[in-house]
């Protein structure tokens, strides 16, 4: 794959940052897009900050914009609907291409690609109505996760301790999507690697003091604790950057993201979900791992514009 490589920021030509977007996660991207915009003006770069709507996208290179800095989280811009959009502009873009942007934000289409490729990653099964909650807790045993499908910032996730509360975590996570998966709870610590230009960048240990990493850990409380460096040995965190890049590599995934995983009382990760397009605020992990790294915002952020991509291009050469 070609990358642009340069040095001037008149290079990029004029940029437009998308944020906002419809999803559920809407004001986390609106807080990723204006730190992301804010960087690139630093750093020179002609850049116009855009909270977009479906019409807006379809019209960006008619309007004179010659790249994209996605910032849009969640379905509608994690899921390959808005790199479509781009594709038949022809306007490069950060990030993932189409497809392995719509199979990240799939949890069990990726975990099912995994397992096939030899990356563990905990048992499922979905649920709907109609779900025997006594064959599931047979099968995933208790406690186990619930959360939909297809969202991502732990939106509608449960963590469940008692069968009869199975059928209300499943409400809950339906509010958010029509497919709904229980997962097997892993009971070790959360770890994150954060994926840059064909590394992986420092591993983050995640620390929740209710020991349950949901979106009240992650965005609203101030005492969830990230260790970087991690505590793990030289070795062993190698080995899990090495799994965690081939995580992200199987999917198709390219330029950057984050894979999340955690470890057993055995030392065994058990993959979790890979995001391709990560939050970019001032507590988000990515930023942290390239911190661990030498790396600052501004240049964290240069990087990953000037690794763009049309994927289009890409293809029709290949062809």
């Amino acid at each position: 794959m070609s990358h642009v490589r340069v040095t001037d920021p008149a290079d990029f030509g004029r940029v437009a940052v998308l944020m906002g977007g419809w999803s559920a996660e809407r004001a986390v991207s609106l807080d990723s897009g204006a730190a992301v915009g804010a960087a690139l003006e630093r750093r020179g770069v002609d850049v116009t900050i855009i909270d977009v709507d479906k019409q807006r996208v379809l019209g960006l290179a008619e309007e004179g914009f010659d790249r994209v800095w996605l910032a849009l989280h969640g379905r509608g811009g994690e899921d390959g609907v808005v790199q479509g959009a781009l594709e038949l502009q022809g306007l490069p873009y950060t990030g993932s291409g189409v497809l392995a942007s719509a199979l990240s934000m799939d949890k069990v289409r990726t975990k099912a690609l995994w397992a096939t490729q030899g990356i563990p990653t905990p048992a499922h099964r979905l649920l709907d109505a109609r779900t025997d909650s006594q064959a599931v807790v047979d099968t995933l045993g208790l406690p186990l996760i619930v959360k939909p499908v297809h969202e991502g910032s732990t939106i509608g996730i449960s963590k469940v301790e008692r069968i009869e509360d199975l059928d209300a975590a499943r409400a809950e996570a339906a509010k958010y999507d029509r497919e709904v998966m229980a997962e097997q709870f892993v009971d070790g610590p959360e770890y994150t690697a954060s994926i840059l230009d064909g590394r992986a960048l420092p591993l983050i240990h995640i620390e929740p003091s209710s020991g349950f990493y949901d979106f009240e850990a992650k965005y609203v409380a101030n005492d969830t604790l990230y260790h970087c460096p991690c505590d793990l040995d030289q070795g062993q965190q190698a080995e899990l950057q090495r799994l965690s890049l081939r995580a992200f590599e199987i999917t198709g995934a390219t330029g950057w993201g984050r894979v999340d995983f955690m470890l057993d009382s055995a030392g065994q990760p058990w993959f979790l979900e890979l995001n391709a397009i990560p939050g970019m605020t001032s507590h988000s992990l990515v930023p942290m791992a390239a911190r661990a790294a030498g790396m600052d915002f501004d240049e964290l952020v240069w990087r990953i514009l000037a690794a763009t991509t049309s994927h289009k291009e890409t293809n029709n050469e290949l062809a």
